[in-house]
């Protein structure tokens, strides 16, 4: 999948299994590391989550990613950095509501990245689709520990609300697992993001395969 440099993306993103990155919860992991095995497990998205390193080491992590990602078509997505994004090579950005606003981060990356917007409600999945967001994060929709302000869980019925309000793409987030991703997606989901489902598990390529697997099911039915 081409990078920002050249102005395109082709497609709008397939969010069937959409893995984040997070060093903090990982077992030692790298983000490159998570990456490459979310990759080779199936992973259709990948999203660099990298909130408190400086923006140098972000860069560099981001370009090293972005080629990784390149190379097996599959988009990647840098978490709330605008800068960065168009810096490293990256497909897009997604930004949550207390970031950058969407009209702003679409205003900066033009027309060809992707743009994922996190929305809650109905409300602000209008007003990210408005803003000209190309998918939406919708969560928390299970209980989960991994982000502090998420907030209490929305439950796989939010997600049905959210798409009778806007066209875009739903990407359920917020505790889901392979035992539960199933259900995400019949309520409407176009696919799952995770962190800890992949950056914990033993075998973060097997984890990802198992969450691939029960989500092109889902979507088959």
């Amino acid at each position: 999948m081409p990078g920002l440099e050249d102005g395109s993306v082709s497609g709008r993103g397939d969010w069937r299994v959409y893995v984040i990155t997070d060093a903090q919860r990982s077992r030692g992991r790298s983000h490159l590391e998570i990456a490459d095995a979310a990759i080779r497990g199936g992973a259709t998205a990948v999203q660099l989550r990298m909130k408190d390193d400086p923006a140098r080491v972000i860069l560099e992590t981001a370009r090293a990613v972005a080629a990784l990602c390149r190379a097996a078509g599959v988009a990647l997505i840098l978490n709330d950095r605008v800068d960065v994004a168009l810096a490293s090579g990256a497909d897009g950005v997604h930004v949550g509501q207390d970031d950058l606003p969407a009209a702003a981060a679409r205003a900066l990356l033009g027309a060809g990245p992707l743009l994922g917007v996190s929305a809650a409600t109905p409300e602000e999945a209008v007003a990210a689709e408005r803003a000209g967001a190309d998918y939406l994060g919708v969560g928390a929709i299970y209980a989960t520990s991994t982000k502090a302000d998420a907030g209490a869980p929305v439950g796989p019925g939010r997600i049905g609300a959210i798409r009778r309000a806007s066209g875009l793409p739903v990407v359920a987030i917020g505790g889901i697992t392979p035992e539960n991703a199933a259900a995400a997606i019949g309520a409407g989901a176009a696919g799952v993001a995770v962190i800890t489902a992949v950056t914990l598990a033993d075998d973060m390529v097997a984890a990802t395969r198992r969450l691939r697997e029960q989500v092109d099911a889902a979507l088959a039915r």
